[in-house]
């Protein structure tokens, strides 16, 4: 009886400390500026595409992407979305044939997790699903690779003889999406990352959710999700009366 309050009082202590440290880490309740870019330093940004119209608005949000910038960009597609996979591989090949950017060493990957839910998947299973789809995010997130600049099948030796320089990129600096449910668990996995403060975590996965052009009155149940767990360091709205609300930030209509 007396190993009780004992119990009561360690448990109470990591509670009261798990839940400091989710206000201390979770954007949307304490936020932070992003670390400043260093002109020439790797960056990897991480683009959750969803299907059909999700698609075809991110990838007009970044039309004017500069690849200089954001020198390697992941892009996550759910199993059997073949339209993102191909409109994402489009995107990539009219980005490069840019006159001013042609010339940008610049990398990119296509990323296929499974879906979190298939269409009239049973709510029973959903759970099972959900979590694998968790699991693939989180492998997504840590991987690691190399990126050099120039001849890309050149190896490292070569490159280095010729005077060339390889870069390396790990966890994304920057994370964008605009809706799919899949963008809700990319965006956790990140956080229990930075939660158990993995190596390398540090200053990375910052995350913008940009809500879809179609939502006028209200957020999607992902963009309440995220803003009701301030799970995201910005969110933006593309109808001035939900930024009124109080809702996100209005940045002007984002969608060409």
């Amino acid at each position: 009886m007396t190993v009780l309050p004992y119990v009561l009082t360690v448990l109470i202590v990591f509670l009261v400390s798990v839940f400091l440290r989710l206000l201390y880490f979770l954007p949307g309740f304490n936020p932070t500026k992003p670390q400043p870019h260093v002109c020439g330093q790797p960056t990897r940004l991480l683009i959750v595409l969803g299907s059909g119209g999700h698609t075809t608005e991110m990838l007009s949000l970044l039309y004017d992407l500069d690849p200089s910038l954001y020198t390697h960009r992941s892009y996550v597609v759910s199993s059997g979305d073949n339209f993102s996979a191909l409109k994402a591989i489009e995107f990539e090949s009219a980005l490069k044939g840019k006159p001013d950017e042609a010339s940008v060493p610049s990398t990119y990957d296509i990323c296929v997790i499974p879906r979190a839910r298939r269409i009239h998947q049973s709510l029973m299973t959903t759970p099972v699903s959900s979590l694998r789809c968790l699991s693939a995010c989180f492998a997504i997130l840590r991987t690691s690779g190399t990126q050099q600049s120039s001849n890309p099948i050149a190896g490292q030796d070569h490159a280095e003889k010729a005077g060339e320089r390889i870069i390396h990129y790990t966890y994304p600096d920057l994370i964008i999406a605009n809706g799919p449910a899949t963008a809700v668990l990319v965006i956790a996995a990140s956080l229990l990352l930075r939660f158990f403060s993995f190596r390398g975590t540090e200053g990375k996965m910052r995350t913008v959710y940009v809500e879809s052009w179609a939502r006028v009155n209200t957020l999607s149940l992902s963009g309440r999700i995220l803003v009701a767990g301030g799970m995201v360091n910005r969110m933006l709205v593309q109808w001035e009366h939900l930024a009124r609300k109080g809702q996100g930030e209005f940045r002007g209509a984002l969608v060409r």
